[in-house]
């Protein structure tokens, strides 16, 4: 068999695997959503839609990105980017960023699905100033600070990350958690508001509990 003959074999071989895992129809979303994906940027591998980008130019993908059906992302602030993942990040199903300064995710980044991420909130709630009960909620002050996610982080089913946050390599978010505040490299936290429960100790090179 010659050089064509051996190409043509391997896409009949990758087409009949694509078939029998997918389904034809299944089939046929995917090779739509590959198409629509590379009008979204080179970098990205797979977007599956339907997808929706307010401020497409104010975000950022690194190679090898990819998203289950349903991503959001609102970029609406005045930042040439706004919206940046690293290389090789894995999103799971209706996953919502939001971010009016800064929203970072670093390398190999895995997240499940119904995750939200915001660099801002309405209101203030502490301190002197703080936002009045019968104020309308949508002319409250905007509160805004960058979000942070490192390399290597998993995020849980419906895990919530919130404005200010930032999250260490290598850490684990447990599923349904709030987190509020910054969470250490190499942490696994739950609970809302998240909490650090272990941690990895280099030199035992295991996860150790971490009291209180």
């Amino acid at each position: 068999m010659d050089a064509k003959g051996q190409n043509q074999a391997v896409i009949a071989g990758g087409f009949s695997k694509t078939l029998q895992r997918y389904g034809f129809l299944g089939s046929l979303r995917l090779i739509r959503d590959v198409l629509l994906s590379k009008c979204i940027s080179s970098n990205v591998r797979l977007v599956r839609y339907p997808y929706y980008f307010r401020g497409q130019s104010f975000i950022e993908f690194g190679n090898g990105f990819t998203s289950g059906v349903g991503l959001r992302i609102d970029a609406f602030g005045s930042k040439p980017k706004q919206v940046i993942f690293g290389k090789n990040v894995e999103l799971g199903d209706y996953v919502h960023i939001g971010a009016l300064e800064s929203v970072t995710i670093g390398d190999n980044v895995l997240m499940a699905s119904k995750i939200y991420i915001s660099d801002h909130d309405h209101g203030i709630y502490t301190g002197q100033n703080t936002s009045p009960a019968g104020q309308i909620q949508s002319e409250k002050p905007l509160q805004i600070s960058p979000v942070v996610i490192g390399n290597n982080v998993w995020l849980g089913e419906n895990v919530c990350v919130l404005k200010g946050v930032q999250i260490g390599e290598n850490s684990i978010i447990g599923a349904s958690s709030v987190v509020t505040k910054s969470i250490p490299a190499n942490s696994i936290a739950v609970g809302t508001p998240a909490k650090v429960v272990k941690q990895y100790d280099l030199s035992l090179k295991e996860w150790v509990s971490v009291n209180g």
